[in-house]
């Protein structure tokens, strides 16, 4: 076990009694899961060099999907990546003509972070950074900083907004070095797609596009280019909760929406876009379901089906979907001591490897045999049952074992606590 900071111990333990994610400190609790994230690893290396890829993160609620795909975006800082991130919503899709696509963009933009700011909103200081090293490089060259903007992003303007892009970008370094902090909010506002009329974006910046539902594709793939720009070394995309897209009751929305998955396979698949990852978490309903699942649109079923090959035991991870399987009874031992771990790592607790198993024996009563398998509630409650016992010393663990009451997992959001099998 490795040391843990203060800081990150006490933030592990309030996610896991909230029943969520840790956002920090998950090479603490990992348990195994060591090809899958093979697979990712050398995914991010093909968009460092250039590359583009798309993933599909597949498996039931309780194996981990949103585990996973956290995990992933520590492994995407390490690379010098850039992170956005979403939950599909009913109010934000991939695809909408009612603002919701924009929506989604929004919130990748709020959440969009490097390692330095892993928290999100950082698009300010990927802007800066780029303004920062284009103005040394104009104050080198002894000429306008307006002037190196423009020379770096003229790649940009071959692409659908890419002028406007640029343009905004220019805006942001004249409000800046203006002491305009309303152009430079202005700019702001309109990379977050903020700006919902092309009337307020005109007026303000002096363009005539926004972003909208129409091209939010279009302006990932102008991302992946700028932050480059900026000195980072691509882009990944994560999007979560694909479930939200198979439940829509228009059958003629979720048609539009898939259709916008398959735009993005197919441009990945065949070289049109660079230094840019997708990710998308869902579950096995969604992807095979032959009514309303991605299975039910033709053209998808045939680039995600799994290879007729991996079967008794056999595996494949050259396609674009991996597969999640749930927790074992050994796997789920190994987190709860992983777990035990974190809170002995200040030495306020000590707890017997019996009291493990007599904790498994507690929720196999309670919840079925199948209780590792879905673990949410498990360690939710375990990690109360550590809390009392750190904060009460002289208790008996046994005598207070037989206090934990363990809810059934309802299949709840999977941006909740579901397995920690990475």
């Amino acid at each position: 076990m490795s040391t843990i900071k203060k800081r990150n111990r006490e933030m592990i333990i309030r996610a896991l009694k909230a029943g969520v994610v840790p956002r920090i400190g998950l090479k603490h609790i990992i348990v195994n899961r060591v090809q899958e994230l093979k697979q990712i690893k050398n995914d991010l290396n093909m968009i460092v060099d250039g590359s583009s890829t798309v993933r599909f993160i597949i498996g039931d609620y309780g194996s981990g999907k949103t585990f996973f795909l956290n995990l992933s975006r520590l492994v995407a800082y390490a690379n010098n990546l850039v992170v956005m991130r979403a939950d599909f919503a009913p109010n934000r899709r991939l695809y909408a003509t009612d603002g919701k696509a924009r929506a989604l963009y929004a919130e990748m933009m709020h959440n969009i972070a490097t390692r330095n700011k892993p928290t999100g909103g950082a698009m300010t200081s990927i802007v800066e950074r780029f303004i920062n090293k284009t103005r040394a490089q104009a104050e080198k060259e002894k000429v306008a900083t307006s002037e190196i903007i423009r020379q770096k992003t003229a790649d940009l303007e071959e692409f659908t907004s890419g002028y406007d892009f640029a343009t905004v970008i220019d805006s942001y370094w004249q409000g800046f070095d203006q002491g305009n902090d309303e152009l430079t909010n202005s700019a702001l506002r309109w990379l977050r797609a903020e700006y919902t009329t092309k009337t307020d974006a005109r007026h303000d910046l002096g363009v005539r596009t926004i972003i909208s539902d129409a091209n939010i594709y279009d302006h990932l793939k102008l991302m992946s280019l700028f932050v480059r720009l900026a000195g980072y070394n691509g882009l990944v995309v994560l999007l979560d909760e694909m479930t939200v897209l198979y439940k829509l009751a228009s059958s003629q929305s979720r048609t539009s929406n898939y259709e916008q998955i398959l735009r993005v396979i197919n441009d990945v698949l065949q070289g049109g876009a660079s230094h840019i990852g997708f990710l998308f978490g869902g579950t096995n309903e969604f992807l095979t379901d032959p009514r309303r699942g991605l299975f039910s649109y033709e053209a998808l079923q045939q680039r995600l089906a799994d290879n007729i090959f991996a079967e008794d035991g056999l595996v494949d991870f050259s396609g674009p979907v991996i597969r999640l399987n749930s927790l074992s009874e050994k796997e789920f031992y190994q987190l709860l001591d992983n777990v035990r771990q974190v809170f002995q790592s200040n030495n306020s607790i000590s707890l017997p490897d019996e009291a493990l198993r007599s904790f498994m024996g507690h929720c196999q009563k309670q919840i079925g045999s199948n209780y590792f398998q879905t673990p949410r509630n498990s360690i939710k409650a375990f990690t109360g049952f550590l809390a009392i016992l750190e904060q009460n010393p002289k208790t008996d663990w046994q005598k207070l074992l037989n206090k934990v009451d363990i809810a059934h997992d309802n299949d709840g959001d999977d941006d909740e606590l579901t397995s920690f099998k990475i």
